[in-house]
Formats: C-alpha cells, sequence, structure tokens
C-alpha cells in the first residue's frame, strides 16, 4: 500500500500565511536565496531552475514558458515559478497580441477609464499565455525629453500621472490575484529615476527630499495605498546612494509611512551595477548584503547574487535569516495568486480565443490618442466626410476627387509606429522581425483604405533618418548585456527629395510623415538633441515650397524641436507611436470621420536648450525668457485643437470662503459654437497666491471630460478638496495653508486659455 502525505504547504484549505511559514522552514539557505532572483528565461533555464533554485523568470518565449515549468516539477519542494515580462503597452513580444499606444500616446486620451480597460484587457491577453507578471506601469514624470524613456512615461504633471497610473493597475489586477485574468502589476521606477542630469538614463538623480514628496512621490504613493501588489525600484543613485539601497525611501517611506507591504524587486541587475557600473560596493557579496538589508525582495538578472548571497552569510554579512521576509513576501504572492494548485500555464485553448482580439478597443485608444496641434482650416481634408459601411469616407455629391501624396520616412514604417517594447524593438530575440504586419495599420494604409472613392493617394519615402555604427566600447556592457550602436544622421538624399516634390506639386494635400526611429529611444538612448535627424527637415522645407498645403504627422516617441517648415504648416498633429491600428486612426481624423481630441500630457520644447520645459516650475527667476530666445514651449502642457470651438465662460466659486475640511464648488460654462461635435477636457489648475516655501506657481488638480453637440450650451459642475490645494513645507510635509488661491480652469495650461476665479482657505 502507498501512503501519499501532503505537506501543509501543499493543502489548499489552509491560510496563506500558515502555508507560507510552514513551507518556509522547509527550505534550504540555498533555496531561500534561490527563490529571490529572477533570471532571464534566454540562458541557462536547467541552470536557473536545478541549480541556483530562481523564484521567477523574465523574457520567456512561449518554448522557454513550457521548459521552465517542466523544469520546476523536478524541484524537491515544487515551489512554483512567477513569469514574468515586460507587457508595457499590450503583450509587448507575443506574436499576434494587441498592441496599443505608447503609455505617452495613451496618456494623451486623459482618460482613466479607458486606460483601465486597456490594461484588464491585456491582462486577459497576458494570463492566456502563461505570464503572471508586468513591469507596467511607469508612474517615472517627464522632465528632460532629452531622455530616452519619455515615452514610458504618462508625462509631467504628477495629478494626471496617478489617475492614469492607478487606473492601469486596477485593470491588471482584476478582480484580485485568485482572478485567472489578472496579472501583477508593477509601478515603477521608484522613485525620481526620471530626474536625470543631461537627459542621461539613470544618472545621478539630484533631488531634495522635499522636492522627491512635492512631486515624484504622490503618484508611488496613491498605487501604494490602493493595492498595487509590486514596486520596481530605479537604477539611479540619489545623494549617492543606489536606491536599490536607500533606506529612508524604501523603509522609512513606503514600507513605513505609507505602510505598504507589497513585493520590491530591483530593476535590471541593479546590485550587480553597484560593483561594476556605480561601483560603491567592492563585491557580490558586500552587494548582495545590503540589497537584502535594504529590504529588496527579488532581485532582477544578477546572476552572482547567488553565490554572493551565499558567501556574504559564510563571511557574517547576514545571518542567515535575513532571508526570510523577502522570501516570505514572494511566496505569499505565489499562494495569492494560487500558483501551487494551478501554475498558469500557457492555455492554447485562451490564446486562441483571446490573443489578438481586442482590435476595436486598440483602434479606439488610437483615434483618442490623437494630438491636434494646429491647423489653419485644411481639416478635416475636403471640409470632412460620413464614413460608409465600410468605413470609408463619403464625399459629398459634388465634391471634386482630390489627390493626397503621403511621403516621409515613417509613412508606411509598420513596427517603427508600434515604438518601444514591442516586437522588434530589440529586448526579444524570438519576436525579431515584429508583430505581423497584417495586423498593422500604417498612415498610407488607412489613407488609401478611408479616402473616398474616386481620391488618389500616392507615396514617397522622401528621405531617411538614420545609419547605424558599432559601438567604439564593444557591443556589450561588463554585465554582458548588449550596448546599443552609435546613431548616426542619414544623409540628406536630393534624387528622394526631389521624387516627393514631384508627388507634391501633382497633388491637392501632401501629408509628410516624420519623427525618430526605435534607435532613439528606450534604456541607454537618451539623445542630446530634440531635431529631426536625417533628411527630414530638408524634405519639410522642400515641401513646404510647393506650396501644396501641408499636413504634418509627427509620429514621434516623444515631443521632438521641430523647424519653422512643420510648424508653419497648414496642419500638425502629434500621434506618438500609437499602435496598430495608428495608421487607421490617423486616416480618420485627418478625413473627419473621427474628431480630434487628444491633449498633451507633455510640453514640446521650441529648442533642446529650453530644457526642462514643463509647465508646473517653481516660482522664482530673474527675468521671464533667454537673453536669446523665449522660455515659453512651441506647445505646452494640456494644448490640443478641435474641429470646432468650445468657448469657455462665466466661471465661479460658488462658496469662495472655506476651511481644509470644506470642497471647492464652481461652476463653468461651455459653449460649443462650431458645427462639429466636440469631446472637451476641462482641466483645473490651482494657484496657492502666497506660499511659506517656493512653489509651483499652478499645479493640475482635476479634470473631466465633456461630449458637446454643435451649438451645445453647458454648466459644468465642478469639486474639489480642499485638501487637495497643497504644498510641501519647509519641514518636508504636504500641508494646506492658509490665505488667497486662484481656482484657473480651461482648456490647457497656457493663462491665455485659462480663465480664473478666487477662493479663501481660514485657518
Amino acid at each position: 500500500m502507498t501512503v501519499t502525505t501532503t505537506a501543509p504547504y501543499q493543502d489548499p484549505t489552509l491560510g496563506v500565511a500558515e502555508r507560507v511559514e510552514d513551507l518556509l522552514a522547509r527550505m534550504t539557505l540555498a533555496e531561500k536565496v534561490g527563490q529571490m532572483l529572477q533570471l532571464d528565461a534566454r540562458d541557462d533555464l536547467d541552470d536557473h531552475v536545478l541549480r541556483r533554485h530562481v523564484g521567477s523568470v523574465l523574457h520567456t518565449s512561449p518554448e522557454r514558458v513550457l521548459r521552465a515549468h517542466e523544469l520546476t516539477a523536478r524541484t524537491r519542494l515544487g515551489i512554483p515559478l512567477l513569469i514574468a515580462e515586460d507587457c508595457i503597452h499590450g503583450h509587448s513580444f507575443f506574436e499576434g497580441a494587441t498592441i496599443y499606444p505608447t503609455q505617452l500616446g495613451m496618456a494623451a486620451t486623459w482618460d482613466p477609464a479607458l486606460l483601465e480597460r486597456v490594461a484588464r484587457a491585456t491582462a486577459v491577453e497576458v494570463a492566456a499565455t502563461g505570464i503572471h507578471w508586468t513591469f507596467s506601469p511607469v508612474l517615472c514624470i517627464s522632465r528632460d525629453l532629452r531622455w530616452g524613456r519619455v515615452d514610458e512615461t504618462f508625462g509631467e504633471d504628477p495629478h494626471l500621472i496617478g489617475e492614469l497610473a492607478l487606473a492601469m493597475v486596477r485593470g491588471y489586477q482584476g478582480d484580485g490575484l485568485t482572478d485567472p485574468t489578472a496579472i501583477l502589476a508593477s509601478a515603477k521606477h521608484f522613485a525620481g529615476y526620471s530626474e536625470t542630469q543631461g537627459g542621461r538614463d539613470a544618472s545621478e538623480a539630484d533631488i531634495s527630499r522635499r522636492k522627491l514628496r512635492s512631486w515624484f512621490l504622490p503618484p508611488f504613493e496613491r498605487v501604494a495605498r490602493e493595492g498595487c501588489r509590486t514596486f520596481m525600484l530605479g537604477y539611479q543613485t540619489m545623494d549617492g546612494v543606489p536606491i536599490t539601497v536607500n533606506d529612508w525611501l524604501l523603509n522609512d517611506v513606503l514600507r513605513g509611512e505609507w505602510g505598504y507591504t507589497g513585493t520590491l524587486i530591483t530593476d535590471w541587475d541593479n546590485v550587480g551595477r553597484m560593483v561594476w557600473e556605480q561601483r560603491v560596493q567592492p563585491d557580490y557579496a558586500h552587494a548582495a548584503a545590503a540589497a537584502v538589508r535594504a529590504g529588496n525582495d527579488m532581485i532582477m538578472t544578477t546572476p552572482g547574487y547567488f553565490e554572493g548571497a551565499l558567501e556574504a552569510v559564510e563571511r557574517g554579512l547576514l545571518d542567515e535569516h535575513a532571508f526570510d521576509d523577502a522570501v516570505r513576501r514572494i511566496l505569499t504572492l505565489k499562494f495569492e495568486l494560487g500558483l501551487f494548485e494551478d501554475p498558469r500555464r500557457p492555455s492554447p485553448e485562451r490564446i486562441e480565443a483571446v490573443v489578438g482580439t481586442h482590435g476595436d478597443l486598440n483602434l479606439e485608444v488610437a483615434r483618442r490618442s490623437v494630438v491636434l496641434l494646429a491647423n489653419d482650416g485644411v481639416l478635416p481634408l475636403a471640409g470632412g466626410f460620413a464614413a460608409d459601411d465600410d468605413g470609408r469616407a463619403v464625399a459629398a455629391t459634388d465634391a471634386r476627387p482630390a489627390k493626397v501624396a503621403v511621403v516621409g520616412p515613417l509613412a508606411d514604417d509598420a513596427q517603427t509606429q508600434l515604438g518601444d517594447w514591442a516586437g522588434s524593438s530589440g529586448q526579444a530575440g524570438w519576436i525579431a522581425d515584429g508583430h505581423p504586419r497584417e495586423m498593422i495599420s500604417t498612415v498610407l494604409d488607412g489613407l488609401r483604405a478611408h479616402v473616398p472613392a474616386g481620391w488618389t493617394v500616392t507615396h514617397e519615402q522622401g528621405a531617411d533618418i538614420l545609419t547605424l555604427e558599432p559601438h567604439p566600447d564593444g557591443e556589450r556592457f561588463p554585465d554582458g548585456q548588449p550596448r546599443p550602436p552609435v546613431v548616426v544622421p542619414a544623409p540628406t538624399d536630393d534624387d528622394a527629395i526631389a521624387q516627393a516634390v514631384a508627388a507634391a506639386r501633382e497633388a491637392d494635400y501632401v501629408v509628410a510623415v516624420v519623427g525618430d526611429r526605435i534607435e532613439l529611444v528606450g534604456e541607454g538612448r537618451s539623445t542630446a538633441t530634440l531635431e529631426l535627424l536625417g533628411g527630414q527637415v530638408a524634405l519639410l522645407e522642400a515641401l513646404a515650397a510647393t506650396g501644396t498645403p501641408m499636413v504634418v504627422v509627427l509620429l514621434a516617441s516623444k515631443p521632438l524641436v521641430l523647424p519653422p517648415a512643420a510648424l508653419d504648416a497648414a496642419a500638425l498633429l502629434w500621434v506618438a507611436n500609437p499602435g496598430m491600428q495608428g495608421g487607421r486612426a490617423v486616416a480618420e481624423v485627418l478625413l473627419g470621420l473621427v474628431e480630434p481630441s487628444g491633449r498633451l500630457p507633455v510640453s514640446f520644447a521650441r529648442h533642446v536648450g529650453q530644457q526642462p520645459t514643463y509647465y508646473n516650475q517653481v516660482r522664482g527667476q530673474h527675468g521671464d525668457r533667454y537673453a536669446d530666445l523665449t522660455q515659453r514651449p512651441a506647445f505646452a502642457f494640456g494644448q490640443g485643437l478641435s474641429y470646432t470651438t468650445v468657448e469657455y465662460s462665466d466661471l465661479r466659486v460658488l462658496e469662495p470662503s472655506l476651511r481644509p475640511g470644506d470642497v471647492v464648488r464652481a461652476e463653468v460654462t461651455l459653449h460649443n459654437s462650431g458645427a462639429r461635435p466636440a469631446l472637451e477636457t476641462v482641466q483645473v489648475y490651482v494657484s496657492d497666491l502666497v506660499t511659506s516655501v517656493s512653489w509651483a506657481d499652478q499645479e493640475l488638480k482635476t479634470f473631466t471630460q465633456v461630449h458637446l453637440e454643435p451649438g451645445e450650451r453647458r454648466v459644468v459642475a465642478l469639486e474639489l478638496p480642499v485638501a487637495e490645494c497643497t504644498v510641501v513645507d519647509g519641514a518636508g510635509d504636504r500641508v494646506v495653508e492658509a490665505g488667497d488661491f486662484e481656482l484657473r480652469v480651461g482648456r490647457s495650461s497656457r493663462t491665455e486659455d485659462l480663465l480664473a476665479a478666487r477662493f479663501t482657505v481660514n485657518a
């Protein structure tokens, strides 16, 4: 007779805490150390799982996911793996998955509910493929536009970031971790990672604690208190201390003040970088000891951590029980996900049913992300159209067929349209050729598919953007990771420009699609310049000289500095990297089948030397301009046009004398005085007129979106708790100070777009 004994940790009827403690008591020191490791599944999986007892793997191709599970089944305790992937704006590296606009593009919708739907749909696709954990959303604040990761942010405002990030966390984590379609969200990069020096990635972040509390920490505090289950730590140092071992930030603030009980994970090789890059630890034993003492739980892609941690115990740098708290938190996640009963392996049936099936939502987000920045009346083309049953524009019966010349290096570049962290962007080798071309609509595709019958669409590339050269220091960093190659601007091609000019002269309209490419975007890919590279400026100047009305579509990961030919064009749109349905969305906006409604989540500079250009800068400087240039951005936070005019009037605060526990209640009248409908984003800023410490002149505090039919006039009610009208004082405390305030309401952060009404807060 065979007797099977079930250990308490294998008994699903017991509570999570009891199961965790039973399993922890059975683990060897090596198994505990291994549980804290997350390693790259593209490397030696057998070694990861069987020798290092790894607790998690990332960058798992579909085949490697299955192999990892097979190996785990052979281990002594059978502790399931956490499978992780960078599913940043869709299931990034699963062929055929739905890829949405980048995070910055989605932020242009200013619609938390829409982003929650995106995250929920992404989680459904991701969970079906056996992934448990996404490293998203990014809560970094865009500061210097030269930084290579601006596209991963929600822009430059802490309030907007907090609203959108919280929505995505809710979408990813669903109804709780027992939901089979839930995946772990990860708030990153905690904290201050984006405050760079010279825009350089992962450089020392020179941020005071007051500045951290003022702007960088509030979005993270929101998601921490609302249940985001994991936090990822930034690469950088602050006051010379790597975030990975910043005791004040991790323990005093995150785990102490905020009471965070979730799991912390380092970013890629943060522990190793303390040894070979930042050089603040002499060896892996000391680095591992410092990371454990600081409260890190999961160590991402530092293979040397395993040997280093064991050596740290041998040398007396760590007690053998020093790992227990971290392992408890990791095991708790695994039990709460139910992985011991169901490891959530890839499901061929669910993959077939759900992956790549969210095209309608993707199209909706892409449409809403398009920001119209300038328009002299040329758009919508030929006055705009209705759509037939196939989505093609239907011209008026007396309309003359038109010819559209679509030019530019990005007019038909499908993979660039997807942006970073998708397909062929370089982080995953198993999908090197990118996502299926037939799933992607470029701007050229979109116009060909949607112009009225009888219209003609021609195409010329006109220019190249860049070429690549090997990095002079070699192909790899000391930790073995590849170094990005060096970008060299492509030379101007006079023949290609001549062909584009000929096409423009024969056309009624020219649509020029310009911007940046993936080689200029991402980790380690910050740029010294923000200008259009290669032959693009020469192309725009030549097209402008033809006199044909030119619409510039800036398909760029982040705001770029634009030449006069673009700024003076008949119309200008910024579409970020708009995802798989981006080309169709752009075409529909150009043709008037869809109303433009996107608003800038980040400001555009006029010159790279203006950095930083964010709207909520601290008051107090000599003058209000450079000697040789204005400080005003080319386009400011919150800007964006519609195909109609919405007028604001009659702003009033209903009760102008308030106490800290009250609510500011106000009304403003909106009037759509044009002939087309509008989705208006009503932005509410607050200015504390006199503060005890230097502070921003105004900050976004709330916003709402209002649908207005042509001619409609509506009174919009606004509410804002006085408790939100805070400053961080000289002692580092967030307080509401008594005194006079202005409520500023309008269509953007620009002074000329805002109405103002005063209220007073009494002590």
